[in-house]
């Protein structure tokens, strides 16, 4: 089906908009030819693209009223800074069960604030980005999707990167391997590009939007080059510290630099995609579960040649 273009959701009219697919059932029977699709439709220059499957595609026939998930190791989100560059320290917290995690998202201490508009709350959380640490239920090993769901199934999406897995038996969890993430209010994820800058691919179960940031890949230099003036020390231990996913830099200070970026909001039951080198960034509106893993095309295996080099000799290096 022909693609349509989000709105309002770029501050340069000379970069290519977040596109939106709404393919068919049997158009996703496929992910790998209607990714390709999407691409010759020049998605991919968006750095990011929404999917809205159809009605009938249903991933998980039980639904979610009784989601009996341990969340392992639950991070706290302190995050210090000012005047829109802030710094993210993820802290490990205790296991917690889904159940009681969903009680303390919807506590008083932690719930979504009232607001107007998706503009209101976006206002609302870069003003209160430092108070009130969030919890975040990420990189949780696992999927939501029935085993026997044949389209877009995230556990099992059979792209060249299941070759790792297929041919060698090896599994990098979250990279060729599901990962779920549950959020809550202003729970966040700073920017970033993915491991060997990979494509993702991010499904909301159920809950709260997301809000996602993007700067376009030919731009992403330009987003180095500033973060690495802005977060000097940070540069110095290590040239790559972006892929540290600590660094959060607000829109109010892209549009100052004129770094040109995209912004959309996923509701539940929406597929968002990232492509290779595309830096993302964004935060949770409230209780949320997405799936999440990385994948590739072949048009990805130059990327990964590059990225080989920064990501895992020089930034792997430090520790």
């Amino acid at each position: 089906m022909k693609p349509t273009e989000a709105s309002n959701i770029t501050n340069n009219n000379t970069i290519t908009k977040i596109m939106v697919f709404r393919p068919t059932l049997e158009e996703m029977k496929d992910f790998s030819k209607y990714l390709e699709y999407m691409e010759s439709k020049g998605a991919h220059h968006g750095g990011l693209a929404k999917i809205i499957p159809p009605p009938e595609w249903i991933p998980r026939k039980a639904g979610y009223d009784n989601i009996n998930v341990q969340i392992k190791c639950p991070i706290k989100q302190v995050v210090s800074g000012s005047q829109g560059f802030y710094q993210q320290f993820n802290i490990s917290s205790r296991s917690i069960s889904f159940r009681d995690f969903k009680k303390l998202a919807n506590s008083a201490d932690y719930r979504t604030p009232d607001f107007f508009d998706y503009d209101d709350l976006e206002r609302k959380y870069w003003k209160n980005i430092t108070y009130n640490s969030a919890i975040y239920g990420a990189d949780v090993p696992g999927s939501l999707t029935d085993s026997d769901c044949k389209e877009f199934n995230i556990n099992n999406l059979n792209t060249i990167l299941d070759l790792i897995n297929d041919s060698y038996g090896i599994k990098i969890m979250g990279v060729n391997t599901a990962y779920l993430y549950f959020g809550m209010w202003k729970s966040s994820f700073a920017w970033h590009t993915e491991d060997m800058d990979l494509y993702s691919i991010n499904y909301l179960h159920f809950g709260a939007p997301k809000s996602w940031y993007c700067v376009p890949p030919e731009y992403g230099k330009k987003l180095e080059k500033l973060a690495n003036e802005l977060f000097s020390s940070q540069y110095q231990e290590c040239p790559a510290f972006l892929r540290h996913k600590m660094t959060i830099i607000s829109p109010q200070i892209l549009r100052k630099y004129s770094i040109p970026y995209n912004k959309i909001t996923q509701e539940k039951g929406e597929f968002m995609i990232t492509f290779p080198y595309s830096y993302h960034a964004g935060y949770n509106h409230g209780l949320n579960c997405a799936e999440s893993t990385n994948f590739a095309l072949p048009r990805w295996i130059e990327f990964g040649k590059r990225a080989t080099i920064v990501s895992v000799i020089i930034c792997n290096s430090q520790y």
